[in-house]
C-alpha cells in the first residue's frame, strides 16, 4: 500500500464525518437545521445518484465513497461517526400527534 493512502483515506473519512447533505430529500429544508450526515443516507438514495449522475466537486466524490462502502458492506465503518454524533440520524419525520379531540363526537375531525 502506498504511504500516502492511509493519510488520504483518513482525511476522506474526516470529511465524510463532517459533511451533511446540503440539498434535496435529506437536505436542511427537510431535516433542519443542517440536513442528514452523508454517511447516514440510504444506499437506495445514493444508488439514484450512481444511475443519474453524481453532484459536481467534493460532495460528489465523497458521496461516491460512501455509496461504495455501503454497497461493499462496510457501513459499520461509519459507526464511530454515528456514536460521536449521538446515534444514527432518523430518516423519518416525527409524527404530529394530537389526541385532544379523540372520541369527542362534538369536535370537528
Amino acid at each position: 500500500m502506498e504511504e500516502w493512502l492511509p493519510k488520504h483515506m483518513a482525511a476522506d473519512l474526516g470529511d465524510i464525518s463532517r459533511l451533511r447533505m446540503p440539498f434535496g430529500k435529506f437536505g436542511p429544508q427537510a431535516f433542519p437545521p443542517h440536513g442528514i450526515p452523508i454517511y447516514d443516507l440510504p444506499a437506495e438514495y445514493l444508488a439514484w445518484f450512481a444511475q443519474h449522475g453524481w453532484p459536481k466537486g467534493e460532495l460528489g466524490r465523497l458521496l461516491r465513497i460512501v455509496y461504495q462502502m455501503k454497497v461493499d458492506g462496510s457501513d459499520a465503518a461509519f459507526d464511530p461517526m454515528r456514536k460521536a454524533a449521538g446515534g444514527k440520524a432518523s430518516l423519518h419525520h416525527p409524527r404530529q400527534r394530537d389526541f385532544k379531540n379523540l372520541g369527542d363526537p362534538q369536535s370537528p375531525a
